[in-house]
C-alpha cells in the first residue's frame, strides 16, 4: 500500500507543479476566451436586430474593422450566419436560425 501511496502523491505533486508552470498560460488564454465571447455576443446581437455588412457590424459594435472580418469569417464557416445579398461592394450577413438541437 505505500508504493500506491507514493505513486499518488508524486502524481499530485507533478500535477501541482504543472499548473503552477502553466498558470499564466491558462489565465491568458482564460482572458483571451472572455474577450472572445463578448465580441461574437456582440457582433450576434446586431445582427439579431437585421442583416448588416461587415462595415456597419464593426461601427455598431466599436470593433475594429478587420476584428469583425476575422469573426464573421469564423461565424460563416461554422454555420452561425450566412449572406443574404450585397450591398454596394459588401455582402449583407444575417443570423442562421437554429432550433434547440442546433440544426438548421
Amino acid at each position: 500500500m505505500d508504493q500506491k501511496d507514493d505513486g499518488r502523491k508524486e502524481k499530485k505533486d507533478a500535477m501541482k507543479k504543472l499548473r503552477l508552470d502553466r498558470k499564466t498560460f491558462i489565465e491568458k488564454a482564460a482572458a483571451r476566451s472572455k474577450v472572445q465571447k463578448t465580441a461574437l455576443k456582440s457582433i450576434k446581437t446586431h445582427l439579431e436586430k437585421g442583416a448588416g455588412t461587415v462595415p456597419e457590424v464593426a461601427d455598431a459594435t466599436g470593433m475594429p474593422t478587420e476584428e469583425v472580418l476575422w469573426y464573421m469569417a469564423a461565424l460563416k464557416k461554422y454555420g452561425e450566419i450566412g449572406e443574404s445579398g450585397k450591398d454596394g461592394g459588401y455582402f449583407r450577413y444575417t443570423l442562421i436560425e437554429r432550433d434547440r438541437a442546433g440544426n438548421a
